[in-house]
């Protein structure tokens, strides 16, 4: 308490450094005219504060001449290099001071000046406390984040934004600034809480709005505009799902633009509208997967099949197993390991940070599965973390036991030692003697009739999206 005290002080006084004007020893010229600056600094701080100047003054040293040190920064302006070189000297950063798009600025250099332990400080403010700013300009924090692997936060809100509230997206006033890749996970996605006139609509909108020059009158098309429209809706036609629609909403919102159909296509989908004894078919080159086509071969495990991904995906939006599916997850594997690979290490090294997992232990000598699912990020700080949503499970001879949590406090432990578990005692894993064992403590039931400890075969981890 009394360091931390001590602090500030130490902070202000580099800051004092930063200003002071007589023993600098490199000048650093920032931006691009017309707005450039020329910022004065101290190789030793810049050094050991950025990996990336620590590269840059190792071909820029001082000359023996006494001539300073001088290098360029030309891909950043001066005003977010001033806010970042603040914090190179004195370890403060104050973002309510900024505007959201100055911070995603701030971002970008950190990661250019591999400032690394920024990433997740800035990353973590806009999801909190700017999220609808983000909502509004999804198109720039979707490209931002998937220039490169740096912001694996903002890659994940990107992702959850996508597979849990995809309208969010549609009906942003910037949405026909998003890319062509991201449009198509939106006409893919189920849980797309519009009907399919209307993300025909917004994709006759996207398209358009790809070809600023197109009259706003479709009736004044020529030639050249529809295969202009053809050429850029070409990936996404065939993932409309046109059998969902009504006659009249075919006739009025598709049949405008049926010069943009593969003749093929077009004249399929007409004969089926114009069948009034029949449903129109659902032509396989342009219906959506139906929950439930996908098999189990898809599903990159030694240890579970198809139906477990479809009941856990039930549990995890807390149904039934006789309910209607509501979301199909898609499982990622993320690790796997047998009983000579499960380490604390490699389970750490791998997970930590990782949220929305699925955990699936196979025990040693038995056709017994356990897990659980964890909505948050594992952690490695040898405590306890919270979360009402958490869930443990097992499987065998065809039955299961589903075990929610109910001391919320104490739904995931996280020991620098150990491998997944969940609660103090209810599904715990010890990775240096691979023994699982599985007593209640904190969850609604106990998993096993044994709980004493079993050995381990295989573990897999997979994260859902």
């Amino acid at each position: 308490m009394i360091a931390n005290k001590l602090l500030p002080k130490l902070s202000q006084n580099f800051l004092e450094i930063l200003n002071d004007e007589e023993y600098y020893d490199i000048t650093i010229e920032v931006g691009n005219d017309p707005n450039v600056k020329i910022f004065r600094a101290h190789m030793v701080i810049l050094n050991y504060r950025s990996p990336y100047l620590r590269r840059v003054l190792s071909t820029n040293k001082k000359k023996n001449d006494g001539t300073l040190a001088h290098i360029k920064l030309p891909n950043i302006s001066p005003e977010i290099f001033s806010v970042v070189l603040r914090y190179i000297y004195a370890g403060k950063l104050s973002l309510e001071e900024y505007e959201v798009s100055d911070i995603i600025k701030i971002l970008v250099t950190a990661n250019e000046l591999s400032l690394q332990e920024l990433f997740p400080y800035l990353e973590t403010f806009l999801i909190k406390r700017k999220a609808d700013w983000m909502e509004q300009n999804f198109d720039f924090i979707y490209r931002t984040s998937f220039k490169n692997d740096s912001f694996l936060q903002l890659q994940k809100y990107c992702t959850d934004l996508i597979a849990k509230e995809p309208y969010k997206i549609f009906n942003s006033p910037n949405f026909s600034l998003i890319p062509e890749n991201l449009l198509i996970s939106l006409i893919q996605n189920e849980n797309v809480q519009l009907n399919e006139v209307q993300v025909w609509e917004h994709v006759i909108k996207w398209g358009l709005a790809q070809n600023s020059g197109l009259p706003s009158d479709i009736e004044s098309f020529s030639k050249d505009d529809f295969n202009a429209l053809k050429n850029t809706l070409q990936q996404c036609i065939p993932l409309i799902r046109f059998h969902d629609l009504t006659s009249k909403e075919f006739s009025e919102k598709v049949t405008p633009y049926k010069k943009i159909f593969p003749k093929e296509l077009y004249k399929s989908l007409l004969k089926d509208f114009l069948n009034n004894d029949s449903k129109p078919i659902k032509p396989n080159e342009i219906s959506k997967p139906e929950i439930g086509s996908i098999s189990s071969k898809n599903i990159d495990s030694t240890i579970i099949t198809f139906q477990h991904v479809e009941l856990i995906s039930k549990w995890i939006d807390r149904l039934e197993y006789t309910d209607k599916i509501k979301n199909l997850y898609e499982f990622k594997l993320i690790f796997r390991g047998s009983i000579k690979e499960c380490t604390a290490e490699n389970f750490h090294e791998i997970c930590v940070n990782q949220a929305r997992t699925v955990t699936f232990i196979k025990v040693e000598d038995s056709d017994e599965i356990l897990g659980g699912y964890n909505p948050i990020e594992w952690k490695s700080d040898n405590n306890f973390s919270s979360t009402k949503d958490s869930f443990i499970f097992s499987f065998r001879n065809n039955e299961y036991i589903l075990s929610r949590v109910i001391d919320e406090k104490r739904a995931i432990r996280s020991y620098s030692s150990d491998g997944p578990s969940f609660g103090q005692y209810d599904l715990s894993f010890n990775i240096y003697w691979s023994v699982i064992s599985c007593n209640k403590s904190d969850y609604e039931k106990q998993i096993r009739e044994n709980g004493r400890g079993s050995l381990v075969k295989e573990l897999e981890i997979f994260q859902i999206f």
